[in-house]
């Protein structure tokens, strides 16, 4: 790429910032409230909603780039449909911001998606292991890719409860993810990382502690959906699809706190589709780490698994895999501080 093409591209960017920024002043001022209750972080009522603007920038960044850019149209197949049910899990889940659907509901808007995502062709086919080589996947591809797909789109709706926790993560993770595109050749996944790090650039200072608005249901899952996606496709930049684990990474810190949670949750027997405050992000907040704390935290997290991700395409197949060995090192003293910080406030897991 040369340096008059990425500044042009910059400048896009940009206006898609602006674009997304107007878009979350708009729902500022025309609220849908989330008034707190016993899970909340919050005090006030809130306005929800501002990942609106990120979908929308978003959508706009596809609309100009199908337009003017040929690579988009060699995509079309695989893209276009899952572009659509991305922004069908937009439209749910903004009803949900306003009205409060049912879980059975929103989760089966997602399947739809994911097999949507599937039906188009994107599909993790085959896997390299340490000390075991490639793995073709087959049929448990498929069904990888879905469980995938579904996960990180709840993962990151689940994180999104601390004032700017998930935007500036996401926001890092996507500019990471375009970077790393970029240097692979994988246009398409550049573009739409780049788009989703605009959109989250005009959102995310509406969004720090105190936050003005909140991303609500209709950017986190949006989001999370799209950055699933991406993931899959960013397996496509190697033939041994060991690149699906790029996003993983940029995103580990708010994986591995879905997924502790849910299987302590689970463990502990609680109900899972009943809320709680309980994940580690929370009981950091909760034991009395301030809210910016926190989320800088997530953040250095995301900046730390950018270099990972950038010293993965320098490693030999059979080593790339265990570039998460040092994120999830980072991760268990992040769980063994948030514990050490609950006993000394008194907090249990309930």
């Amino acid at each position: 790429m040369t340096i008059p093409a990425f500044l042009e591209h910059l400048a896009f960017a940009g206006a898609l910032a602006v674009f997304s920024a107007l878009a979350a002043r708009l729902m500022i001022a025309f609220p849908i409230l989330d008034h707190p209750n016993a899970r909340s972080a919050h005090a006030r009522p809130t306005p929800r909603g501002g990942g609106v603007g990120v979908v929308l920038a978003f959508m706009a960044g596809m609309l100009v780039l199908y337009q003017v850019a040929t690579f988009a149209r060699v995509a079309d197949g695989q893209f276009i449909g899952v572009i659509l049910a991305a922004g069908a899990i937009a439209g749910v889940a903004l009803v949900d911001d306003v009205r409060d659907l049912s879980a059975r509901l929103r989760l089966a808007a997602q399947c739809l998606a994911a097999l949507v995502a599937v039906a188009s062709g994107l599909v993790v086919q085959k896997l390299a292991l340490p000390w075991i080589g490639v793995v073709e996947l087959g049929w448990v591809g498929v069904a990888l890719t879905l469980v995938w797909i579904v996960g990180c789109t709840n993962a990151v709706n689940f994180m999104d409860g601390l004032d700017g926790l998930v935007g500036g993560t996401l926001l890092l993770a996507s500019a990471a993810l375009a970077l790393v595109a970029a240097l692979q050749g994988g246009w398409f996944v550049y573009a739409a990382a780049l788009f989703l790090a605009a959109g989250f650039a005009g959102f995310l200072p509406f969004n720090l502690h105190p936050a003005r608005i909140f991303m609500g249901d209709v950017g986190s899952q949006f989001a999370g959906f799209m950055l699933a996606v991406l993931a899959v496709a960013a397996s496509r930049f190697d033939g041994l699809q060991v690149s699906f684990l790029i996003v993983p990474l940029l995103i580990f810190s708010l994986l591995f706190d879905a997924a502790f949670t849910l299987g302590r949750r689970a463990i502990m027997r609680e109900r899972l589709a009943e809320g709680h405050r309980t994940h580690l992000y929370q009981l950091a907040q909760r034991s009395g780490v301030p809210v910016r704390v926190v989320a800088g935290v997530h953040w250095g997290f995301t900046l730390f698994h950018a270099g990972l991700a950038l010293a993965f395409l320098h490693l030999s197949p059979a080593l790339k895999p265990l570039v998460v060995v040092p994120a999830l090192a980072g991760q268990i003293l992040w769980l063994a501080f948030v514990v050490r910080r609950m006993r000394v406030a008194g907090l249990g897991w309930r």
